[in-house]
């Protein structure tokens, strides 16, 4: 990241490293423990996506989450851009992924309209290895595997404890 990091010292920004994931009640089973000839049975509400986390990590370590219930779109990008903002404090360098949401009209003109509080910077394409919130979207997914939430008020509460952890 240190190219990223060089242009946010020059510019006065807080470099942060963007990403999304989904979380559904689709079976995410993990390893688990069980009687001898009882397989364990794990039964989840719908197959649908419910919640959409939106993470952005600062390069000495601080983690910020915001969670919808729905999927990720330009509305929901704006949202969690001035949610970072307010949080952070300070100008934001934006390096993201090349997400539609992140290339729409809607987060382009807000982006724009706003030159002075956020700047962006994109990954290259196919390099989720150059992220590393890639890594917190994993651990969250680790320990959400063999979670039944009954609601999916229970799902974005699960979603939300297990990044407060990280």
């Amino acid at each position: 990241m240190g190219c990223f990091e060089k242009k946010a010292q020059r510019e006065r920004r807080t470099l942060v490293l963007w990403d999304e994931t989904g979380h559904s009640f689709r079976a995410r089973p993990g390893t688990t423990w069980a009687r001898r000839g009882l397989t364990p049975v794990l039964r989840r509400v719908s197959k649908r996506r419910e919640v959409s986390s939106i993470v952005a990590i600062t390069p000495d370590g601080r983690l910020y989450a915001r969670h919808f219930r729905t999927s990720v779109s330009s509305e929901t990008v704006i949202l969690a851009l001035q949610y970072f903002r307010r949080k952070i404090g300070t100008p934001l360098l934006v390096v993201w992924d090349h997400l539609n949401a992140h290339r729409s009209r809607a987060t382009m003109d807000f982006v724009s309209a706003h030159a002075q509080e956020y700047a962006v910077a994109y990954l290259p394409a196919y390099a989720p290895e150059l992220n590393p919130e890639e890594q917190c979207n994993a651990l969250v997914k680790r320990a959400m595997e063999n979670a039944l939430p009954q609601s999916t008020a229970d799902l974005h509460r699960l979603a939300r404890r297990e990044f407060s952890c990280l």
